[in-house]
């Protein structure tokens, strides 16, 4: 996992307000991990956004 690319492609900067405790917590897991806080906010949004496709108007296809 650590070794996966998360982040690729065209970047674009967000700056966004969020709990103090949240942005605590990502510095202590980045630390912990070696994993960028960059690609933990990715892996987490990507993870939200697969599980919520019906907030971006996406319908499963299913086999």
């Amino acid at each position: 996992m650590k070794t996966q690319k998360y982040n690729e492609g065209e970047l674009a900067s967000l700056n966004i307000q969020i709990d103090k405790k949240i942005v605590e917590n990502l510095d202590i897991m980045s630390r912990n991990s070696g994993i960028s806080k960059e690609d933990i906010v990715v892996i987490a949004l990507k993870r939200y956004e697969s599980s919520h496709a019906d907030y971006m108007k996406v319908v499963p296809e299913l086999d």
